[in-house]
Formats: C-alpha cells, sequence, structure tokens
C-alpha cells in the first residue's frame, strides 16, 4: 500500500461526486478510466475511497446511510457550475479526510506485530522482556542466538528488559541503533524522528548519521534524525501513562493534545489555527476520546463540531449574545 498524496485524494472525491450524480457520459467514463490507469496512486486513492464508504455503510444505520447517500450532486463542464447539496459534500469530505487520516506504509501491515486506532498492545518476548505497543504501531521482532533485536518501523513502544540473558538488547529505527542497558525506555518513531525516554537505568544510541556513541541516562529524553541526536531534556512527566490508558498534559498545546487523541480514533480530528496554541493541563482517557474532548470546553474557550461520526473539528466557543456580555 503506497501514500496517497492530498492531490490525488482530491481528484479521487471530485469523481465519486460525478459519479454520484449519475450524469457521467460515456466521453466523461472514458476520461475517469484515463484517470484511473495514468497513476497507480489514482488506483489507490480510488480503492481507499471505497474502503471507507463501505466502513461506513457497515457502522451507520440504514437511516444514516440513506441521509448521507441522498447527496444530490449536479456536474456541468466548462462555464457551469457544480452544485452538491451539503450531506453529499458532508460525504465527500469526510472520506477524503478518514482516508488521509488512515493511511499507513505498506511495511506498517507485512510487520511482525501491529497495532490500529486506539489499541495497545503487551507481549512477553522470548528472553522474557516485555514489549508494550502504542496505538498504530508497527515492529518486527529479530531474535538470533547473537542478539535480541528490535526494529520499529513506526509509532511507539515501551521495553522494559529482562534479567539474565547476555545477548544485546538493540532497537532500531531508521534513525539509529538503541542498546539497552539493562532497563526500562520508550521509543517512537513518527516523521523520521526517533524519540528515546529513558525510564530506568540507561540507553546508548548510535545515531546512523553520526558514528558516535552516546549513554542517556535514566529520567533524560533525546531525540534522534538525519543529522544526528539532540542534547538530553528532562523525561516528560509520566511519559508512559499511555500504556495505563492515560494521556497527561502538562501546559501541552491544544493542537498538540488532539494530534495524541487522533491517533486513538478513526476518521479525521483537527482544530482551528486560531485556537492551536491554547495551553491545557489535565489527564484524558485515551480510550474514550468523545469524554476526552467532552472534558476541554469546560477548561478552554472552544466547542465540538462534530460533523459527523467520522469528522470532528475544536473551533472557538461562540461568543455570548450581546445582551449577556454586558455587566
Amino acid at each position: 500500500m503506497t501514500r496517497v498524496s492530498r492531490t490525488a485524494l482530491e481528484q479521487a472525491i471530485d469523481w465519486h461526486l460525478e459519479f454520484s450524480s449519475g450524469e457521467l457520459d460515456i466521453a466523461q467514463r472514458s476520461a475517469f478510466e484515463v484517470w484511473r490507469q495514468a497513476d497507480p496512486e489514482h488506483e489507490e486513492a480510488w480503492v481507499r475511497l471505497h474502503q471507507i464508504e463501505q466502513d461506513i455503510n457497515r457502522d451507520s444505520t440504514p437511516l444514516v446511510r440513506a441521509t448521507l447517500l441522498e447527496g444530490h450532486v449536479k456536474a456541468q463542464k466548462k462555464s457551469k457550475t457544480i452544485t452538491v447539496s451539503a450531506l453529499g459534500l458532508t460525504l465527500a469530505v469526510t472520506l477524503g479526510l478518514s482516508v488521509l487520516n488512515q493511511q499507513r506504509p505498506l511495511t506498517d501491515y507485512m510487520a511482525d506485530e501491529i497495532t490500529q486506532s486506539g489499541e495497545h498492545r503487551q507481549l512477553q518476548l522470548a528472553d522474557q522482556s516485555t514489549l508494550t505497543l502504542n496505538s498504530r504501531t508497527a515492529v518486527d521482532i529479530k531474535f538470533t542466538a547473537k542478539e535480541r533485536r528490535l526494529v520499529l518501523l513506526n509509532g511507539e513502544i515501551l521495553i522494559e528488559t529482562a534479567h539474565g540473558d547476555q545477548r544485546p538488547f538493540i532497537v532500531e529505527t531508521a534513525q539509529g541503533r538503541l542498546h539497552a542497558l539493562g532497563t526500562r525506555f520508550l521509543v517512537s518513531e513518527h516523521a523520521n524522528i526517533t524519540r528515546l525516554t529513558v525510564l530506568k537505568s540507561a540507553v546508548e544510541v548510535t545515531p546512523a548519521a553520526v558514528l558516535d556513541n552516546t549513554i542517556i541516562e535514566e529520567g533524560q529524553q533525546v531525540v534522534i534524525n538525519a543529522k544526528g541526536i539532540s542534547s538530553p531534556t528532562p523525561a516528560p512527566l509520566a511519559a508512559d501513562a499511555w500504556s495505563h490508558g492515560m494521556l497527561l498534559a502538562d501546559n501541552l498545546r491544544l493542537s498538540d493534545l488532539l494530534d495524541t487523541l487522533g491517533e486513538y480514533r478513526s476518521g479525521f480530528l483537527s482544530v482551528d489555527p486560531s485556537i492551536a496554541n491554547l495551553r491545557i493541563s489535565g489527564s484524558f482517557p485515551l480510550f474514550n476520546t468523545d469524554l476526552a474532548l467532552a472534558a476541554l470546553p469546560p477548561s478552554l474557550p472552544v466547542q465540538i463540531e462534530q460533523h459527523s461520526k467520522w469528522w470532528v473539528k475544536v473551533v472557538p466557543a461562540a461568543p455570548l449574545p450581546a445582551t449577556q456580555t454586558r455587566p
């Protein structure tokens, strides 16, 4: 499965709306086939769009399905306009945003262990070490007679190494090699960045870009990227709270909080840019993101817009009527 660009997805949505109109002539259908075969990404975007539509059909009640699908589209070319009912547009946008949110590289699905949105999994490895996978995580397990190696392809893992095994315990990411020194630690790999948080003992880091080893001590965190390794900073408070189903926010940006909650739900969760930098502290349940979202308005000047089950946006709170704003 390849990644799908926003451009290809928007084109697929346009074609979806064209077909929904029921007014395509032979020339337009031929043009669609030309577009579909012009690039493998086009075919991937079209397939994913229909996969999400099937999910909607499966998860929705008959009434909701009928309401969503009754959106009428009148597509007219050249100087004529395209008119789409609000419900039809909602369906198309929801489908598109859901596809963008759920896409994962093919390597994730080929991994030894993989978790889906909102899923945690704890494993006991052959050496009795404990491996916990966070939401949307993919990892390969490669134990040999000479070493114990985990390859983190995407996501976040919590590792507590077992004692008594003399083989080195290695976590490998695209950005470097982490050698556990009898320890408990977190490793995440997102957007070409590896983040290491040492909760107990120490971890030796060898960045792929720099042939040099650095020991990261208990209570420290570093970031590894294409340029090397950052200077250690204090580890966040309760950095492993996710393994207990909680997110602890300490003066966290609202957009960062929503990015994390978005990893635990299907569909698309976004925030209005005007409130993205608001700060919030507190604890939020990861396995009930609707409850977590409901906790925002009492603490911040925001409100939750529920466009559909798959499309939620956090926006500024509506201003009070003029009669209520006066002292």
